[in-house]
């Protein structure tokens, strides 16, 4: 399976070499050519359709998950564009790697895969669901079950016995990380919980997100400057946590809480929706605070890029930690959805950060990121010569290419477009009740329905929940923000 450059509307841009992109932010069709020229590029480093390799696989030094996730953010941009150019092989992808199981554990990752490696292709299929992402054949597997089944593997995986809770990064005992609990792993069950919760109206989901926003916050990896901490270890003996991510922070942390936290606003009501108002608002403070440059507020991943500037080269970010800020934009975008109240403010700062993104993207053919850690040296640029996009977006092009540059300038880029209507993002995303028809299965994953997490850990819809929907419903369903009409439950 190949896709086709024509139908990118690229032709015109191949025909120009050694030419930077070119955006105007105020024109939607300038905005989307880039965009379009971007994903070109970020494709170009992708082998999985090639014969005899593995759909959805990037090519070393990529990690699976990192594919997972550059599929995520193309089911974005067909939904925010409205270009299909990527549909197909962006389902293949997907499909494949949920394996024959149904849980994306395929058995060339299962033994190594963490909570974290699966919950971002799980986040992929969550946005398939949510973006009415074309459903799969009905023999393949669906992108709500998909979910539903790691969600439920996830849940039965809650440790109390250490830490006092939460999901250890590891799944396996033989695993690096077996006696650490990181917030990428707990955020991304959070942040699922919160979204099945939406989209299916049981509030089982949301349940499990308050437990794990709870517990975060009772070890201190949420700080009460709502700074979100990398992890903690636990001594596997006494099972007593020691909170030591010292300065390590990273966008991805915050974001995927803040557009859990958002989510959680926008499926609850009165005192309890205040609360989660306050932590959408305390983690916006957060990111504003490190995550944005003082002046011109675009984004940053601060431990790279600002954090520790005066102990040698300020790049510390290995192939991993480059592509974190791309994932912050997604769910700052995602946010100013599903809360229209922080719209005005994140919208001035993707606005920023996209227009400092696209003039990084000026680089050659063949450029690449140096090696920082083990990982191995990134392949070269294959995209249009000219369009390599780089890692800092304070200056013009840095030379460190790569897949997760360039998704993390689509992501710049794109998410000015929105909440403009061009494809199908301007209504946000739908559930179960308002145009989802994505399949689901609550009980998938598990095969022992008494266990923690299976079908039995989720009480049915109630009366009450169809109630409690309606009612926010009739609060938030529309809201009026620049002019724009957002469907927010």
């Amino acid at each position: 399976m190949r896709w086709n450059v024509a139908a990118c509307g690229l032709m015109g841009l191949l025909a120009q070499s050694a030419t930077a992109i070119t955006m105007d932010i105020d024109n939607d069709q300038s905005v989307k050519d880039a965009a379009a020229t971007i994903a070109y590029g970020m494709m170009r480093y992708y082998t999985g359709n090639n014969t005899g390799d593995t759909p959805g696989n990037l090519p070393d030094p990529y990690y699976w998950w990192e594919a997972g996730a550059m599929f995520g953010a193309l089911v974005d941009y067909w939904w925010i564009t409205g270009d299909t150019s990527y549909v197909e092989v962006a389902t293949q992808a997907i499909v494949h790697q949920a394996s024959d199981t149904r849980d994306f554990m395929p058995a060339n990752q299962s033994r190594t895969s963490s909570n974290d490696d699966v919950g971002f292709w799980t986040i992929t299929a969550m946005m398939a669901a949510e973006d009415g992402f074309p459903d799969p054949p009905p023999d393949q597997p669906q992108w709500l079950a998909l979910v539903q089944a790691v969600f439920n593997q996830m849940a039965s995986r809650w440790d109390d016995l250490n830490c006092g809770g939460g999901l250890r990064w590891a799944i396996n005992d033989f695993q690096t990380g077996k006696d650490y609990k990181n917030s990428i792993s707990n955020g991304l069950f959070f942040n699922l919980g919160a979204r099945l919760s939406r989209f299916t109206g049981n509030s089982s989901y949301g349940e499990w997100a308050s437990r794990t926003w709870d517990w975060e916050r009772s070890i201190n990896l949420i700080t009460d400057e709502y700074d979100v901490k990398d992890g903690a270890h636990f001594d596997v003996t006494t099972h007593v946590c020691r909170n030591d991510s010292g300065p390590h922070v990273w966008s991805y942390n915050i974001g995927v809480f803040l557009q859990g936290a958002a989510f959680m606003y926008n499926t609850t009501t009165g005192a309890e929706q205040e609360t989660w108002k306050t932590r959408v608002d305390g983690l916006l403070g957060a990111v504003e605070t490190k995550y944005l440059t003082n002046d011109t507020k675009i984004i940053k991943e601060w431990y790279c890029e600002s954090g520790f500037e005066d102990r040698g080269h300020p790049y510390q970010c290995n192939i991993d930690q480059q592509t974190f800020k791309g994932y912050l934009l997604r769910w700052l975008s995602s946010t100013s959805q599903v809360a229209p109240f922080t719209y005005d403010r994140i919208n001035s700062w993707i606005r920023s950060t996209a227009i400092a993104a696209a003039a990084s993207c000026t680089g050659p053919v063949g450029a690449a990121a140096p090696q920082v850690d083990s990982g191995g040296i990134q392949p070269g640029f294959k995209g249009i010569d000219g369009t390599a996009c780089g890692f800092k977006w304070t200056q013009s092009f840095d030379g460190w290419a790569g897949v997760g540059a360039q998704m993390n300038a689509l992501s710049a880029v794109m998410y000015t477009l929105t909440h403009k209507g061009l494809g199908k993002a301007g209504k946000g995303p739908v559930t179960t009740a308002q145009g989802g028809t994505s399949k689901g299965d609550p009980g998938a994953g598990v095969t022992d329905p008494s266990s923690r997490g299976g079908l039995a850990a989720l009480k049915p819809i109630t009366a009450a929940d169809r109630v409690g929907a309606g009612i926010v419903t009739a609060i938030l369903a529309i809201s009026i923000v620049g002019g724009s009409v957002f469907l927010t439950i």
